[in-house]
């Protein structure tokens, strides 16, 4: 499936950032969501790279980049892609496609980069935060806050968090819990995918990146970034989405901004999920390549 790109490494502060391109064109940065990698845009480096310059990085902690025993932030992987934008993109103006967590560091970018410097953004799935404290618009989030207090002091624990994450990181749970909350489709959660999340978590640092996330400050929300972006803005999302709702004060707030902001488009996709665009990528891409 990737024997369309080139994979590639890079130095940002010392640590490796590992990354995939393919194509040439105009640039688009894709940025994946929490644990995750740049394979999980392996549908989208062959489709987009057919016309465009495309690059998929590995944020730092996830993939093949570094792991370093650092406190992970939103900020720290906004910093990283507006510096691998300015060393790889040469000041040609970018689109920034972003699924969960990624779509939001792909709004901080947005936010504070120059006008020009960004072509537009596309939200896939968008997180409201690097971690659920940080949504607390969300009735479901609310109910079961002191419980994620809890979590945090418990992961905050070696020792509890080593078992814990052992007994995460083992390839039959990692397919099942994409399979039961994360794909609408099972058939898409193949050997290869599994495989890229389980390789990664056995690397000295995993655990620690899994709790510093985890526990980490939330970062801005997307409504607060909002008022900073220039230009274009299109928002797919899944309406079979557990883990960013639909109905939820993230859903609900890009769902309504169409009408309240020139050039932006909210598209629903029917009986998709979280990771929508590994889960049905050419449903995504029939929204997404006219609007490139």
């Amino acid at each position: 499936m990737l024997n369309c790109c080139t994979h590639g490494t890079g130095k940002w502060r010392g640590y490796t950032i590992s990354y995939k391109t393919a194509g040439c064109g105009e640039p688009i940065l894709l940025v994946h969501g929490f644990g995750l990698s740049s394979f999980h845009y392996r549908h989208q480096l062959r489709t987009l790279g057919q016309k465009y310059k495309v690059y998929a990085i590995d944020l730092l902690g996830f993939g093949g980049s570094s792991k370093p025993i650092i406190q992970y932030s939103m900020e720290l992987w906004r910093d990283l892609l507006v510096d691998f934008m300015a060393e790889f993109m040469g000041g040609k103006p970018a689109v920034l496609v972003g699924n969960s967590i990624g779509a939001l560091a792909c709004l901080m970018v947005h936010a504070v980069r120059h006008p020009g410097a960004v072509r537009g953004t596309v939200l896939l799935n968008s997180a409201g935060a690097m971690n659920n404290k940080g949504v607390i618009g969300d009735w479901r989030i609310v109910a079961v806050y002191p419980l994620l207090l809890l979590i945090d002091f418990l992961l905050s624990i070696p020792a509890v968090s080593a078992a814990l994450f052992k007994n995460l990181a083992r390839k039959e749970n990692i397919s099942q819990i994409l399979k039961d909350g994360v794909y609408r489709d099972p058939s898409k959660v193949d050997a290869r995918l599994v495989d890229e999340i389980l390789a990664p978590s056995q690397d000295p640092g995993a655990r620690e990146v899994f709790v510093s996330v985890i526990t980490g400050p939330p970062g801005p929300k997307p409504w607060q970034l909002m008022p900073q972006l220039k230009g274009p803005l299109l928002v797919l999302w899944g309406d079979k989405d557990t883990l960013t709702p639909a109905d939820g004060p993230v859903g609900k707030y890009l769902k309504d901004l169409p009408g309240k902001r020139p050039d932006t488009s909210f598209v629903m996709l029917e009986d998709v999920g979280h990771c929508l665009h590994d889960d049905r990528p050419e449903l995504v891409h029939s929204h997404l390549l006219p609007w490139l």
